[in-house]
C-alpha cells in the first residue's frame, strides 16, 4: 500500500458522489482509505458551505481532524471560500473547490508518494459510500440559476453536463454489481444536457441524447428502481410520468418549490407560485394517481409578510403533498438576498416553520393512513432492535430524507432484499407492517466489454 488516507464527507448527496470519485482515484494509486484519522497518513475532508450550520460544521470537522491527525487536505463547497478555512485553521496543508479531483490527489501524493501499480491504475474500482443497493447518479455539475438566497453557482460553477453514455456506463457497472436502486441527482436535474445541446453519444450501440427524457428511457431499461431528485417543475418534466404510470420509474418527484407566493418566488428569483404549481402538480397526479411529491420550502425569507406566509398555508393544505422540508430563512454568505431589506425575526420564522410542519403533518398522517391494508414494495436497507424486524423504503421514499416502513419477516431477509409489506399501522411519517412475500429481482444489463465491473463500499 502507498499510504493510508483519512476521509470524512460532508454535505449533501451530490458532495457525496465528489468524494466516491476522490475514494475512486486514491484506490486505483494504491492508497488504504478509512473514515477515520487514527493511523492515517493524511487526511481529506470534504466540506459543505452552502449554509452557515455547515459552514460551522466543516470548520468543527476541520479542526477535529486538525487536533486529532494534524495532516488536513480540505476540499468541496466550503473550500471555494478559502480565506474562511484559512482564518480559522491556517495550518491545513491545501484547500481545494469542489470537483477539482486532481489537485487533491496532488496534495495527497506530495505528503504520501503513491503506489505504482499498473494493474489497479489499469481497470480501477469505483468506490461508494452508500449501501452495496442503491447508489447516487450524478449526471451533472453546477448550476444556471441566479437564485438570490444561494451561493451554488459560484461554489460550483454553471450547469456541465455529462454525456449520456458516460452515465449510461456508470449505471450500468452499478446495476451489474447488484445495485437495485439508482438516485439521479445533479443541481437541476430537469437542466440536464441543456448546456451540450442535447448532444448524443454512443451506448450499447445506438446514440443517446443528453436529455432528461432520452436518459431515463434508457436507464428504466436496466431494471433497477430509478428515482429522481431536485427537478425543477419544466414542461417537459410531464414527459416522464407517464413512464411512472408505466412503471418504468418510481412515482417519486423531488421538486423544490421553495414557497408559494409569487411575490416571495420574485425576490427569491424563482418561478411560478401556487396557482401555477397546483396546476402543474394537478396535471401530474392525472397521469399516474400514486405520485408521490417531496418539496422543500423557506420560511422567514427577508419581506415574507403574514399573508405571504398564509398563502403558502393554504397552498400546502390544498396541494396535500407526501413528502415536505421547510427551513428556516438563514443568510448565506455572498448571496444577494443578504442586502434585500425586510428580515423576519427569528422567533417569528421559528414560529411559521412549527405552524407548517403542524399541518404538513397531519396531512402526512392521512396520507399514511390511506395505505393500511395495503401491500407495498420495500428495500431493506437496515435490521431493526428485534430478531426477524427489518427497516426499509417503499417507493414513496427516498433515503435519509423520507419515511421508513419497518416490517415483521421470518428471520431470512437480508439488507438489499426486496420484499412485499402489508401495512397494519401507520403514523406521521413512517409506516408498520409484516412481510406477506418477496419479489424477485435480476438487473438487465447489456454485455460491456469496456466497463469495469468492480465495485468497493466503504
Amino acid at each position: 500500500m502507498a499510504g493510508k488516507v483519512g476521509f470524512v464527507s460532508l454535505g449533501c448527496p451530490k458532495a457525496l458522489v465528489d468524494s466516491e470519485q476522490i475514494l475512486s482515484r486514491l484506490r486505483a494509486q494504491g492508497y488504504e482509505t478509512s473514515p477515520t484519522y487514527q493511523g492515517a497518513d493524511v487526511v481529506v475532508v470534504n466540506t459543505c458551505g452552502f449554509i452557515t450550520p455547515a459552514v460551522e460544521e466543516s470548520l468543527t470537522a476541520i479542526g477535529e481532524a486538525l487536533s486529532e491527525n494534524g495532516k488536513v487536505i480540505v476540499t468541496g463547497c466550503l473550500g471555494a471560500r478559502p480565506e474562511v478555512i484559512q482564518q480559522a485553521h491556517p495550518q491545513v496543508l491545501e484547500v481545494t473547490g469542489p470537483g477539482e479531483v486532481d489537485r487533491v490527489l496532488a496534495a495527497v501524493q506530495r505528503m504520501v508518494p503513491p503506489e505504482e501499480n499498473p494493474f489497479t491504475a489499469l481497470v480501477p474500482p469505483q468506490v461508494k459510500l452508500t449501501p452495496r443497493h442503491y447508489a447516487y447518479l450524478k449526471i451533472a455539475e453546477g448550476c444556471n440559476h441566479k437564485c438570490s438566497f444561494c451561493i451554488i453557482p459560484k461554489l460550483r460553477g454553471l450547469q456541465q453536463s455529462r454525456d449520456a453514455a458516460e452515465i449510461l456506463f456508470e449505471a450500468t457497472r452499478l446495476v451489474g454489481t447488484g445495485t437495485k436502486e439508482l438516485l439521479v441527482i445533479a443541481q437541476d436535474t430537469s437542466a440536464y444536457g441543456v448546456d451540450i445541446r442535447h448532444r448524443a453519444s454512443d451506448y450499447a450501440g445506438k446514440q443517446v441524447r443528453a436529455h432528461l427524457v432520452d436518459l431515463v428511457n434508457e436507464l428504466a431499461g436496466l431494471g433497477a428502481w430509478l428515482r429522481l431528485h431536485y427537478v425543477y417543475p419544466y414542461p417537459h418534466v410531464r414527459d416522464l410520468i407517464p413512464l411512472m404510470a408505466e412503471g418504468k420509474l418510481l412515482p417519486y418527484l423531488d421538486v423544490p418549490l421553495q414557497h408559494a407566493s409569487p411575490r416571495v418566488l420574485r425576490a427569491m428569483r424563482r418561478p411560478g407560485g401556487a396557482e401555477s404549481h397546483l396546476k402543474t402538480i394537478q396535471e401530474w397526479r392525472a397521469i399516474a394517481p400514486d405520485l408521490a411529491i417531496r418539496s422543500s420550502f423557506i420560511v422567514g425569507f427577508p419581506g415574507e409578510t403574514e399573508e405571504d406566509f398564509e398563502l403558502l398555508l393554504d397552498f400546502i393544505a390544498e396541494a396535500r403533498l407526501d413528502r415536505v422540508g421547510c427551513f428556516t430563512y438563514s443568510e448565506v454568505e455572498g448571496a444577494d438576498a443578504n442586502s434585500l431589506p425586510g428580515a423576519v425575526p427569528q422567533e417569528i420564522k421559528e414560529e411559521r416553520r412549527a405552524r407548517l410542519m403542524a399541518l404538513q403533518q397531519q396531512i402526512s398522517l392521512e396520507k399514511n393512513q390511506a395505505r393500511l391494508g395495503q401491500t407495498l414494495e420495500v428495500i431493506v436497507d437496515d435490521y431493526g432492535e428485534l430478531p426477524g424486524l427489518v427497516v426499509g423504503r417503499s417507493k414513496y421514499d427516498a433515503p435519509g430524507i423520507d419515511g421508513l416502513v419497518y416490517a415483521e419477516t421470518d428471520g431470512t431477509v437480508k439488507i438489499g432484499d426486496i420484499i412485499q409489506v402489508k401495512i397494519t399501522l401507520a403514523e406521521a411519517y413512517d409506516l408498520h407492517g409484516e412481510m406477506v412475500g418477496r419479489v424477485a429481482w435480476k438487473p438487465n444489463v447489456p454485455v460491456m466489454n469496456n466497463v469495469a465491473t468492480e465495485t468497493i463500499r466503504v
